[in-house]
């Protein structure tokens, strides 16, 4: 775009007129007159390729865009007429990266005007139908090598060809608070590098137990996960903002054991105990019950640090729910736990008609070792420090 506004060229009188009369080729001479008088005028060339258009002269509509677009190549309207121009020279896959390109710098929905709406959700339509293909073209001509790749190799190699095609987009690590570099960026990790889990698994029904204990007798304990104060800016968690419609119940916080709730659920805290937690004073381990409202959807967000990974084990499952990281998307499933890299984007849906709730608690990264691990600690403690005083 130009402008804050979306500027349609508006053809002038004298052009309206001829193009009324069926005079095309008169109202061409009339924009090429003009154009004597204003050759930087974005919009007289814009006029020139829509009569050049309705003249079938495809050629001189595309030479108009090509010089409008040598004066600002950021024109929205330049670019999506020049996708449509080129369309119907050369096809959908020519005009595809044109059509990309203008969408990169479309304004949103609620702005576009009416003129534009079609002709944008063409390019649109033509953008996801090309990379649609290419995705397609390119596994079908790699699958036979692929054959004898490992089932992790033929994943990652999947995730590259979306990506290599356009149709899916690079997700990176973007902590809140600490990055530390040369850390994978992993959304669901290798369950091999987790020998706990089965442990973790086998005491799925003792947890729920005592969550469904806890809920009984501590039910206004679960507090609003989501809990910005009056003015802070709460960005894409308005909706949960204060809302129990995402609740939690911690275990630990911050590092701190919650002696209270974990007097309520000994055996869950005992066997967490006994698990690798991250151990970051004034920051983890935090272990808590997240339940989250029927149908309700916990927005993209990210993590505070790749030092540490979180781990989920599903507890009360009433029915369908999904998990997003990165480009990534799983279903729960009872007595089945993940860890993932919460510093790439992830969200969540309860699509169920009744509450779901989960365990979560955070690990150390295993690609940390034990002097780094102390490292962090020293860093994190210090950074404290730095700001207390």
């Amino acid at each position: 775009m130009t402008s804050a506004e979306i500027r349609q060229p508006d053809l002038s009188a004298g052009v309206q007129e001829a193009l009324r009369r069926g005079d095309r080729r008169g109202a061409l001479a009339l924009v090429l007159e003009a154009e004597q008088s204003a050759p930087q005028d974005i919009g007289l060339k814009l006029q020139r390729a829509m009569v050049s258009r309705a003249l079938g002269d495809l050629p001189g509509a595309l030479a108009a865009l090509d010089e409008a677009l040598s004066l600002d190549p950021y024109d929205f309207v330049a670019l999506l007429s020049k996708g449509a121009v080129v369309e119907r020279m050369r096809g959908e896959r020519a005009a595809a990266a044109i059509y990309r390109n203008a969408l990169s710098i479309a304004p949103p929905d609620d702005r576009l005007p009416e003129p534009l709406r079609a002709p944008t959700e063409r390019a649109r339509q033509v953008v996801a139908l090309t990379m649609a293909a290419l995705e397609a073209h390119l596994k079908a001509r790699t699958d036979v090598v692929k054959a004898e790749c490992s089932q992790a190799g033929r994943a990652r190699f999947d995730e590259s060809v979306g990506i290599f095609s356009g149709r899916a987009r690079v997700y990176s690590q973007e902590p809140l608070l600490l990055h530390y570099p040369r850390l994978p960026a992993i959304p669901f990790y290798d369950r091999a590098l987790f020998p706990w889990f089965a442990d973790l698994e086998a005491a799925t029904d003792t947890i729920r137990g005592e969550l469904e204990g806890a809920l009984a007798a501590a039910k206004d304990d679960f507090a609003p996960y989501i809990a910005y104060p009056k003015g802070a800016p709460v960005n894409q968690w308005g909706e949960l903002n204060h809302s129990r419609r995402w609740s939690s119940f911690f275990l630990w916080k911050d590092g701190a054991r919650q002696d209270g709730a974990c007097q309520l659920c000994p055996k869950t805290a005992a066997l967490l105990e006994r698990l690798p937690m991250a151990q970051q004073p004034g920051f983890a381990p935090t272990a808590m019950f997240s339940a989250l409202e029927a149908h309700t959807r916990i927005p993209a967000h990210t993590g505070s640090t790749n030092v540490r990974l979180l781990c989920h084990l599903p507890l009360i499952l009433p029915g369908p729910a999904r998990f997003r990281v990165g480009g990534e998307t799983r279903d729960w499933k009872m007595g089945e736990a993940w860890v993932f890299d919460d510093t790439i984007e992830h969200e969540a849906w309860n699509d169920a008609d009744e509450l779901r709730v989960i365990l979560i608690f955070d690990i150390w990264n295993p690609f940390l070792d034990e002097g780094e691990r102390a490292l962090v600690n020293a860093l994190l403690k210090a950074r404290q420090e730095f700001f207390a005083g």
